[in-house]
């Protein structure tokens, strides 16, 4: 039987030590003590964008100094609200541990049978429950969109707050009117760059064909934030290869014509 984790581990104890040290009024880091959770937020989010790209480069050095610094992070929000006699890192750590157990009744309370996507939808559910225990206890109504963060990638989001409408049994049931709704989108897009329109309601209509390009992602069951993230890398490696064949015969983009610049595209997607 694995050993469970000793939350007053010296390993732990060493890294809570080193964060009350570097925000000690007296002793500490300037720049450490001045910040706040608001100041810290974008750090935040960056470390767990650079988590993501190690994980995709699988690099287990990279993974683990990753991981350490987002761990960081959340001991950085820790110590600040735990100086102001709020929540600190045990509280963190219970309240999540709490939240998986309920989240997990067929490892934790029952045996089960269910299949990943029964564990999904229930999964989901338990989420949903929770949101609404919330509401009531704030007398507040609830919607099956709240608790999406506004913070997320927007592609994240939208795919995200498709899911939620879906589950309520707002969604197609076939994959071809979705194709056909992003089609339809491009049409639209194109009718008012034609009429040369504002461009805000031009930016509305490619944010329609975004949306529905997010759809159509959702409804592949592939995630479009991955899928941006790996088109965005693979025009990248294309561009580089441009880049480095220009550079061996002594020419920049500026002394290529259009038509070259395709060849040499079409040389760099034949190399992959």
């Amino acid at each position: 039987m694995k050993k469970e984790f000793d939350i007053t581990s010296d390993h732990l104890k060493k890294l809570l030590n080193v964060m009350a040290k570097l925000r000690d009024p007296e002793t500490g880091c300037p720049w450490d003590i001045q910040q706040t959770h608001a100041s810290i937020a974008a750090y935040t989010i960056e470390e767990a964008y650079e988590v993501a790209d190690a994980l995709e480069n699988g690099d287990s050095q990279q993974i683990k100094e990753e991981l350490g610094d987002l761990l960081f992070q959340v001991v950085f929000h820790a110590q600040i609200s735990s100086e102001k006699n709020g929540f600190n890192f045990g509280d963190i750590a219970d309240v999540v541990a709490k939240k998986m157990i309920e989240r997990h009744p067929h490892v934790f309370n029952t045996t089960s049978d269910l299949t990943n996507d029964g564990l999904s939808v229930q999964w989901e559910e338990l989420k949903e429950k929770e949101r609404e225990k919330s509401a009531k206890g704030k007398g507040e109504e609830i919607s099956a969109l709240d608790g999406v963060a506004l913070a997320f990638p927007s592609l994240m989001r939208a795919q995200k707050i498709q899911q939620r409408a879906a589950k309520q049994g707002f969604d197609w049931t076939h994959l071809a009117p979705v194709i056909e709704k992003v089609h339809e989108e491009l049409k639209e897009l194109e009718i008012e760059i034609e009429a040369k329109t504002q461009s805000t309601r031009i930016a509305e209509e490619l944010g329609d064909l975004l949306f529905a390009s997010v759809n159509l992602a959702r409804h592949l069951k592939i995630d479009a934030e991955t899928a941006l993230e790996r088109a965005t890398k693979k025009f990248e490696r294309r561009f580089r290869y441009i880049e480095d064949n220009l550079r061996v015969r002594g020419k920049k983009f500026k002394d290529v014509d259009l038509e070259e610049m395709e060849e040499l595209w079409l040389s760099a997607k034949s190399t992959e």
